[in-house]
């Protein structure tokens, strides 16, 4: 298991250079979601990152990547665990994700399937949910509390 130190906000230049060359997208990333970021490795050159976007009672996870040659030690893992615990302590009671390539991950680390169209005001206002992602894209949840 990884036992790498996670800090919190990365440079957006390298962030958004890590999510590009998984293929994931970056369109509305700002220096401002930084602050809700947080990467294993030098802020400056991430090795892996996941994000959380506050939404009222809810949050929703994103951008969790991990470089190829970093993957299969539980950075994800505790990446994903982090967020989770970040967003709890910010008053989260639930977390969604949307997702098309690691519904079976996320589902190892509890999550559930939810519907799109009873999704949270909140959530579904979100750039992810309502622009990048795609329709077919997993939506999911994890309770909080």
């Amino acid at each position: 298991m990884n036992t790498e130190v996670i800090s919190a906000a990365p440079s957006r230049t390298a962030a958004v250079a890590l999510l590009e060359a998984s293929d994931l997208p970056t369109a509305d990333l700002t220096d401002g979601h930084m602050r809700h970021f947080f990467c294993c490795g030098p802020a400056a050159a991430p090795t892996a990152l996941v994000g959380v976007e506050l939404c009222g009672p809810n949050a929703l996870l994103r951008s969790l990547v991990v470089a190829p040659a970093h993957r299969s030690n539980g950075r994800g893992t505790a990446l994903v665990r982090h967020a989770e615990n970040f967003a709890r302590q910010q008053g989260a009671r639930s977390i969604y994700l949307l997702t098309t390539t690691a519904e079976s991950f996320f589902r190892r680390c509890g999550y559930v399937d939810a519907d799109r169209q009873t999704a949270p005001q909140e959530i579904r206002e979100t750039h992810e949910f309502s622009d990048i992602c795609p329709a077919t894209s997993a939506f999911l949840v994890k309770h909080l509390q």
